[in-house]
């Protein structure tokens, strides 16, 4: 049986004919795509004389566009339109002297789209795709090194880190801001270009370190948990996960406090009875946050997210007080005093003590606080005062 199936097989290899000659068979493979003779002959004349094709874009070119003033009302849409795609050009900003007249002329296109945007004879409904196209390929980016190496410090007031793109970067965040708050922007179409991908990789950004862009990356961020509700348990959650990361891996993260600055006012519209999952929020993620070294970047916005839960529910005070002995600073006397006044917001924001029932751990904490060595902890007029606080409400 075997024998015969190969005999067979080599009957019908036999049959099959390849054309010894490449250009025969270059020549068949025409005359069957074409179907007629003088196809086949022009095939074969461009094939030895091809005609000369078009050179492609070249990507490192910006295009200099006429003002839009200079142009009829029929041309307008047009070269709107080339100047959106135009501004896709990124200029390389590692070099000052290097392609200056590129950087002006996206530079001026950028200010022209934001003043043609202010008139209010822009429709953002007509350039949706491009114009978020546009800003995607001008702020997702990977950020360079930290000039401060892996260690967070605090940067002193003149020692800002500013961006060397950020002449251009201000143009585009602010029209993405005002795309997004602006009434002509329909909430269901404009979905498919503010996914949820686009918001990951908007909170990715918090870690730049200019702090110029974190602004604006901040009202971009609350104004899209206000107008896009189906994005708002996403953002929650990734914001959660920053937290979480920056707290158990990195301990380093340049926009903590404007994310806590975010949460704030969330936490502000949560309705009573509060949810278990927010909640979980403040015990979990708040509470840990009071750990990392960097704290004092982000304690006023840390404390202030901390004290609504508080005066929301009268209930939390209770956990609340427990976390932050749990993560009491032992060395750090800075640390400290910045504990003391957070405990001082939190007991002040009770009006029921029939929930706290750390009071004991809390007085033993505060006569270490007393007999503290430390100057800046052991002042008897701010120790006495948080005292007077706490027993107010006893």
């Amino acid at each position: 049986m075997f024998n015969k199936i190969i005999k067979l097989a080599h009957k019908k290899c036999s049959k099959l004919e390849f054309p010894e000659n490449g250009l025969q068979f270059y020549e068949v493979v025409i005359k069957h795509a074409s179907r007629t003779a003088p196809a086949t002959v022009a095939a074969n004349s461009d094939s030895q004389n091809p005609p000369p094709s078009a050179p492609p874009p070249n990507p490192t070119v910006i295009e200099p566009l006429p003002p839009l003033r200079d142009v009829d009302e029929s041309e307008r849409r047009a070269l709107i339109l080339r100047k959106i795609q135009g501004c896709c050009f990124l200029c390389d900003f590692s070099d000052t002297v290097d392609s200056v007249n590129e950087k002006e002329t996206k530079r001026q296109t950028l200010e022209e789209l934001i003043e043609i945007i202010q008139s209010g004879s822009f429709r953002f409904s007509e350039y949706q795709e491009d114009l978020i196209n546009m800003v995607s390929v001008n702020i997702f980016r990977c950020f360079p090194p930290s000039p401060r190496g892996t260690e967070y410090l605090e940067p002193e007031e003149d020692d800002r880190y500013l961006d060397p793109s950020w002449p251009h970067l201000q143009f585009v965040y602010d029209i993405l801001l005002r795309y997004i708050v602006s009434p002509d922007t329909d909430i269901k179409t404009s979905k498919r270009y503010i996914d949820h991908v686009f918001v990951m990789k908007l909170i990715e950004l918090f870690d730049s370190e200019d702090m110029s862009e974190r602004e604006y990356l901040k009202t971009i961020l609350h104004r899209i948990y206000g107008k896009y509700m189906v994005h708002r348990p996403l953002i929650r959650n990734a914001i959660n996960n920053v937290f979480y990361r920056f707290i158990f891996e990195t301990q380093r993260l340049n926009g903590i406090s404007e994310l806590l600055e975010i949460m704030a006012s969330i936490i502000n519209g949560f309705a009573l009875p509060m949810k278990e999952e927010h909640k979980l929020f403040l015990l979990r993620t708040l509470i840990p946050l009071h750990k990392p070294k960097a704290i004092s970047s982000y304690h006023e916005q840390l404390s202030y997210c901390v004290v609504q839960f508080v005066e929301k529910d009268n209930r939390l005070a209770d956990p609340v007080i427990k976390g932050m002995l749990k993560y009491w600073p032992v060395t750090n006397c800075h640390k400290e005093v910045l504990f003391l006044g957070e405990l001082e917001a939190v007991l002040e924001a009770v009006q029921c003590t029939d929930s706290l029932r750390c009071i004991a751990s809390l007085f033993r904490q505060i006569g270490r606080c007393l007999s503290s060595p430390q100057h800046q902890v052991c002042p008897f007029s701010y120790v006495l005062k948080f005292v007077y606080v706490t027993c107010s409400i006893l």
